[in-house]
């Protein structure tokens, strides 16, 4: 039951207990007339249909109305269930653990009761415990009886999965020993007040709870006080006289909650070690009709009825506390009582919602001939289980964005036997590259449509047009292009195309370097990532990737840099290439900062453990050359579970700017214990940055941490260095010992090389030109073709401070100036500049055995500065 749907109350007594809210409205009089709702000009759309499980479908809906002469439209969801397909079953799922009290998302009962379909279900009290208002009858089993409360409806399906939708009653009584009885209220139902009169349902009452009450609390809300009788296979056990029983009911037995006079009834009747008898049942309201709830399948209760003999009726209940247009819950049947209809709507975004009215409407267009309400608004939950998936999902959008927690549902589930494979799903990459070796998957569903376990059958997979090969499911393309692969399992069979993405596919490639800074002898992962011209971005497999390491002494293998010697370089470069598409990054010489040693940066340092039985302390130590370092001792003996020693540092001390990496001097133990580093973040939030998973060295090393994986809002505090001894394999790694540590220091990007600052002027149609006011001929004199200003590239390049290089057998010109790169071909208008694909608006072309290029492009891409002096068609380039 929903906080936002209040009750009107009429009571004054109701008025009294407000702080006791029940969703579904209890007014003195149920009926508020014949509900209407003008139909024409409305629309409803299938929008999709998929198959559940045998006799189980969802379709989705789209329903378009007029509101206040405005146009709106609303979604909703369907689940029609064949009630005569032997295969599927719809039963009642409860809280958690099929316990009331402990409520649960729908998804979550679904996935916990392996529903391939539900809705949230019954009405509750939000103040109470989380039970539901009406009956629960599941597999078979009643779990809760129906309230002494006027027109709350109820859907049930029977013995001969016949679906109805009626009013039922409670009737029953305990009998002692001594013949005497007393009047049962019900099983397991938290605290109401009967209409009209406003009474407390549990002054002078007296109710069952069993083992589907899953807490000790019975209805307690401070009105009546309890006594409470413990019943076990039939006997007596305990009685608690205006006390509590504090337990849960057992399987074997129940709990009787007794007050007033029937808290008197037990005193005068029941006994320790006698034998008590229930007697009970679940009736229809109307004496006439005579259905046998003890052989109902399942049972859950409702709200008003809406729909009787495929038209709308009178509400058995007030509405209007139901409010608006919301977001809401339904059920019913066929005419023909061989389909069971499990509706929501959605408030939400785009789709408006419907009234109780238009809630009508909508349940008779989709073929509902008697039906009601549940449980609507920000309850509103409907999962589904995709086709060859094994998990629902949510297919509703909830009101409030979130899943909220109810007390019941109705499930849709399949019975039906593992059967052959019917259909397949392939899963694929989204891209792949030419070389690339991918393990393709699928999906599967039976004949029932039920997911099939794939790794118990096999497939055959074949790729068209010689696209590629396979190796089982491991497909690895062999060209550029749409590669349509098939897997053919059982009867089942299915189609993919995957795009495979060679040179012309490409719009771009980056290295993904931005954050790193260079150090010695250390190593660097440099992910290669593409985009396609059809906008998908993924990393290009190391092993596709050609690499080309300028400016310092290393090498790339398997996406890792690794740096042998910088020999006085202040930056790398790094060209990477895939399939003839080129990208450059340049990375620059890391800077390193010393932030605390113990000669001239210390920092206030303590001791610290967890738990308190470790013991920890540090001291200032001198090495042979008498140099100052910290020493951590530690005595990881006593205690159990995982330990922790802790060199703790004076957190007011910032660090410097926005380091990329941390470096210690660690003096090693060789205790295989693990050394970590406690990092406060601007935000406070505390970073555990890992130096050694084990300290498996002896003697001093240099550790390095990335600090750009942890995403640190800057500036930071170094809050601790410490050494962890886990609980699982404490008796192979060192209890007592000491580790050194010193030269605490920050690792910053130092600045990229700056570029010459030449200039050259030339004219267009005239050789001659200047190099820094240097007097000079050309081989080739500018010119313009189609309004665009074309160079020879060499010689400018040459001149401001690039390279150029030819490739012959792809008549392709590569100009590289500082952390820029184009790569140009004759006669092609389409270049790579910086890793990006772009156009030019004339294509390179080579004049007197010379590449000439066109200038605009050149310029907006490689750092030029370009002034034109239209008069004298004069050009300047800096």
């Amino acid at each position: 039951m929903r906080e936002e749907n209040k009750s009107v109350i009429l009571q004054t007594k109701w008025r009294k207990m407000s702080c006791i809210i029940l969703a579904a409205a209890m007014l003195l009089s149920p009926w508020a007339g014949m509900s209407t709702v003008n139909a024409a000009g409305d629309t409803l759309t299938v929008s999709s249909e998929e198959t559940l499980t045998s006799g189980a479908v969802l379709k989705k809906y789209v329903w378009n109305t007029t509101r206040s002469n405005k146009e709106i439209k609303v979604n909703a969801n369907v689940v029609e269930v064949d009630l005569t397909n032997p295969y599927v079953k719809i039963d009642v799922m409860t809280g958690t653990e099929n316990q009331f009290t402990r409520k649960q998302t729908v998804l979550g009962m679904a996935t916990e009761t392996k529903a391939v379909a539900g809705v949230n279900g019954d009405f509750y009290n939000t103040q109470a415990e989380g039970v539901p208002m009406g009956p629960q009858i599941s597999n078979g089993q009643l779990m809760a009886t129906p309230p002494y409360l006027p027109g709350f409806y109820t859907f049930a399906i029977d013995k001969n999965n016949k679906p109805i939708v009626d009013l039922f009653t409670f009737k029953g009584s305990m009998i002692a020993r001594d013949g005497a009885t007393y009047p049962l209220g019900g099983i397991n139902k938290t605290y109401y007040w009967f209409e009209p009169d406003g009474e407390h349902s549990h002054i002078d009452g007296m109710f069952m709870y069993t083992s589907a009450w899953g807490q000790v609390d019975r209805s307690n809300d401070g009105v009546t006080v309890p006594t409470e009788v413990l019943v076990q296979n039939g006997v007596v056990v305990r009685i608690a006289d205006n006390g509590i029983i504090d337990m849960i009911a057992p399987k074997d037995g129940y709990i009787l909650r007794a007050s007033g006079k029937a808290a008197d009834f037990v005193r005068e009747h029941v006994k320790v070690g006698e034998p008590i008898v229930a007697d009970y049942q679940v009736l229809p309201q109307d004496p006439s009709k005579t259905y046998d709830a003890k052989t109902f399948k399942m049972m859950i209760g409702g709200h008003t009825i809406l729909v009787d003999e495929g038209q709308p009726t009178e509400f058995s209940r007030e509405v209007a506390s139901l409010c608006c247009t919301r977001s809401r819950t339904a059920l019913g049947y066929s005419k023909d009582e061989k389909t069971a209809y499990i509706i929501t709507a959605d408030y939400s975004g785009e789709s408006k919602g419907l009234s109780m009215a238009e809630l009508q409407q909508f349940m008779i267009k989709v073929g509902v001939w008697k039906g009601l309400n549940l449980d609507g608004g920000g309850s509103t939950q409907m999962v589904a289980r995709p086709l060859g998936e094994t998990k629902p999902v949510l297919i509703n959008k909830t009101e409030t964005g979130i899943q909220r927690k109810v007390v019941n549902g109705v499930g849709v589930y399949s019975l039906a036997p593992k059967g052959e494979v019917k259909g397949l799903f392939i899963q694929t990459p989204n891209v792949l590259f030419i070389g690339e070796q991918a393990q393709l998957s699928f999906k599967a569903y039976d004949e029932y449509y039920n997911p099939v376990e794939t790794d118990k059958v096999a497939a055959q997979w074949a790729v068209a047009d010689n696209m590629g090969t396979f190796k089982d499911n491991v497909f690895t393309p062999a060209k550029a292009g749409t590669a349509k692969v098939t897997a053919v399992s059982g009867k089942g069979s299915s189609s993919a195309d995957i795009e495979v993405a060679g040179r012309d596919q490409l719009s771009g490639l980056k290295i993904s370097a931005n954050q790193l800074a260079l150090t010695e002898g250390e190593s660097y992962k440099v992910p290669v990532v593409a985009t396609t011209k059809s906008g998908k971005t993924r990393e290009v497999p190391p092993e596709l990737i050609q690499w080309e390491v300028l400016g310092i002494q290393g090498e790339v293998k398997n996406g890792m840099l690794t740096v042998k010697s910088m020999a006085g370089s202040s930056a790398a470069q790094l060209i990477a290439k895939y399939d003839g598409f080129s990208t450059i990054t340049t990375i620059p010489v890391g800077v390193d900062k010393i932030w605390y040693n113990l000669d001239d940066k210390a920092v206030m340092t303590l001791s610290d453990v967890k738990p308190q039985e470790v013991t920890a302390a540090v001291y200032v130590r001198s090495s042979e050359t008498g140099n100052k370092y910290l020493e951590l001792n530690y005595n990881f003996t006593n205690g159990k579970g995982n330990k922790w020693a802790y060199a703790t540092l004076d957190t007011g001390i910032l660090v410097e700017g926005e380091p990329q990496y941390m470096k210690m001097k660690v003096n090693g133990d060789e205790s295989l214990n693990w050394l970590r580093a406690e990092i406060v973040d601007n935000s406070g939030k505390v970073h555990y940055v890992d130096f050694a998973r084990s300290i498996n060295w002896t003697g001093w090393k240099l550790l390095m941490a990335d600090l750009t994986e942890y995403k640190m809002a800057y500036p930071i505090r170094v809050k601790s260095v410490y050494v962890v001894n886990e609980e699982i394999g404490q008796d192979e790694r060192k209890a007592v010992s000491k580790i050194g540590i010193d030269d605490i220091m920050f690792t910053y990007r130092g600045p990229v090389p700056k570029q010459s600052n030449n200039a050259i002027q030339l004219t267009v149609n005239k050789k001659e030109v200047t190099v820094n006011g240097k007097a000079m001929t050309l081989e080739q004199a500018p010119v313009i073709v189609k309004d665009n200003t074309l160079i020879p590239i060499r010689f400018v390049t040459d001149a401001l401070g690039g390279t150029v290089r030819w490739d012959d057998a792809e008549r392709k010109v590569t100009v590289i100036r500082g952390d820029k790169m184009v790569d140009l071909w004759i006669d092609n208008p389409d270049l790579i500049v910086n890793g990006q694909r772009t156009t030019a608006e004339v294509a390179p072309t080579i004049m007197k055995d010379l590449t000439m290029v066109p200038l605009r492009i050149l310029s907006e891409n490689l750092g030029w500065k370009v002034t034109w002096d239209g008069k004298t068609q004069q050009i300047k380039l800096q």
